[in-house]
């Protein structure tokens, strides 16, 4: 998959020390996935969840964090909407972002 971008990642990374490795492993993962529907993705990540409008939401680390992509599999493409704590992600519409 082509992943837009790995800066948001980065830099989440470099504020959230804990995150990094998880989120790092997440993109190597998906980077070097084909997902051609939401049961490919769950074979993968199984606590992925899809949210409506092209968004899935994956936990990472343990649930501590998560992550909103907005995902095109006709293109294999995935955007990054989000990423932040369970507190910052009550208050967003993840449908939206």
């Amino acid at each position: 998959m082509v992943i837009i971008t790995k800066t948001a990642i980065t830099s989440f990374g470099r504020e959230h020390a804990e995150a990094a490795d998880a989120l790092n492993n997440w993109y190597e993962i998906a980077l070097k996935a084909d997902w051609r529907t939401f049961t490919d993705i769950k074979q993968t990540f199984n606590s992925v969840d899809y949210v409506g409008n092209e968004r899935f939401v994956f936990n990472i680390k343990g649930n501590k964090y998560r992550l909103i992509v907005m995902l095109f599999f006709d293109i294999r493409t995935i955007f990054i909407r989000f990423i932040g704590t369970h507190a910052e992600y009550d208050r967003i519409d993840a449908t939206t972002i």
